[in-house]
């Protein structure tokens, strides 16, 4: 899977998605389905983006049971999306759960990766509410070789983890990373933040951005800054 700009978009309907959608003609940015969006319209969003040709990420960071994730996975196999996140704090099993029910819902060409430590969670955070005792880059690190353990395709982590997420992990491994931002725009709730270019450098597959686009005054040249400044 190629480098590229995931667009998040965060809305709540499906009314308003399109209607941003529509803004792009004929260019068709990768998007993100976030559980705000999906679960408040349901299948019929993928369905919809689908129409218009629109490579899509899932995020919906399944976490439960192996068994559970597995049937919902092998579920959501027949949407053909083209990553899906889960969990890794799930554990070993239930990443091999997911994956499988990818497989055996008909479709093994989509990515399923394990979201790492969220970009919102700062290490103070981590170490008072996770009561985990390493770094918050041992905690990363440590998440991306029990995914690849497990055969996912990648992770989702953010920019300042990705370098050392290459050194313990295959060439092909998604390294999807979110919090990215121009120095000029605002952070909102993410803690640890980067640009597109520093995104590139260090190593990601994938950038994931929403507000930057999704609020721009043109979302369309917004998305073409990002994407020349992290494919370039």
């Amino acid at each position: 899977m190629k480098r590229d700009v995931i667009v998040a978009l965060d809305f709540p309907t499906l009314e308003e998605t399109l209607e941003f959608l529509d803004k792009f003609d004929d260019v068709k940015p990768f998007v993100k389905v976030g559980m705000e969006l999906y679960l408040q319209n349901g299948p019929k969003v993928i369905e919809e983006i689908k129409k218009r040709d629109h490579k899509i990420f899932l995020d919906l960071k399944l976490h439960d049971i192996p068994n559970t994730v597995y049937g919902a996975c092998r579920g959501l196999a027949r949407f053909s999306i083209d990553i899906l996140t889960v969990h890794a704090a799930g554990g070993v099993e239930m990443l091999k759960a997911a994956k499988k029910g990818m497989i055996d819902g008909g479709h093994e060409k989509t990515a399923v990766i394990a979201v790492t430590q969220l970009t919102s969670t700062s290490e103070e955070n981590m170490k008072k509410e996770q009561l985990l005792v390493v770094s918050l880059e041992e905690s990363v690190l440590n998440y991306a070789k029990l995914s690849e353990e497990a055969g996912l395709d990648g992770v989702v982590s953010s920019v300042h983890e990705v370098e050392k997420i290459n050194k313990v992990s295959r060439t092909n491994f998604l390294k999807v990373t979110p919090g990215i931002r121009f120095d000029s725009d605002d952070l909102g709730d993410q803690k640890r933040v980067a640009t597109p270019s520093e995104a590139r450098k260090l190593g990601s597959t994938h950038i994931v951005v929403g507000r930057p686009i999704t609020k721009a005054k043109d979302p369309v040249e917004a998305y073409k800054l990002f994407l020349d400044e992290f494919i370039k």
